[in-house]
């Protein structure tokens, strides 16, 4: 550990292991360089929809190709396979609109979307609203301290 190492591109970039006659490799680029994502990751709530909406239509699919393929070979499997595969695709119906309905409500609610019918946006307007006027009361509070008299901040008078 206390050694330094001459093909230990850290090593070389601050002078050590520069012996004589010691091998030195050169310094590899490495195997990826990370870039900033396109989007942005997805909200918690709609990811852990999204997942559990690919497992479930994945099941199904399998379902459906163990169904078809118990028909094709004349198994006693095939009519339990193809009420599953049924109930999967309830299910798969109903992952996606869950993926969707979940989506729709987390934009709803933390004011993604700009639509007139947004609650957020009404929301965003009612603070815009208070601070207005928390604003416009600062402004009359030190226009009242600040007209004549002692106390108005100046040193000298004109």
């Amino acid at each position: 550990m206390g050694t330094t190492d001459a093909r230990d591109p850290r090593a070389v970039e601050r002078g050590a292991g520069t012996h004589a006659g010691r091998y030195e490799a050169p310094y590899h680029r490495p195997l990826w360089v990370e870039e900033p994502a396109r989007r942005r990751r997805l909200p918690d709530p709609v990811r852990k929809a999204a997942v559990r909406a690919v497992l479930i239509v994945a099941v199904t699919l399998i379902q459906a190709v163990v169904a078809f393929l118990c028909t094709m070979a004349g198994s006693w499997l095939a009519f339990p396979m193809v009420l599953a595969s049924v109930a999967g695709t309830v299910a798969a119906t109903w992952g996606v609109l869950d993926v969707w309905v979940t989506r729709q409500v987390w934009y709803q609610r933390h004011g993604v979307i700009s639509a007139p019918s947004s609650t957020a946006r009404a929301a965003r307007r009612e603070v815009r609203r208070e601070r207005r006027h928390a604003r416009s009361a600062e402004r009359a509070r030190r226009r009242i301290s600040g007209q004549g008299g002692a106390g108005t901040g100046r040193l000298s008078h004109p």
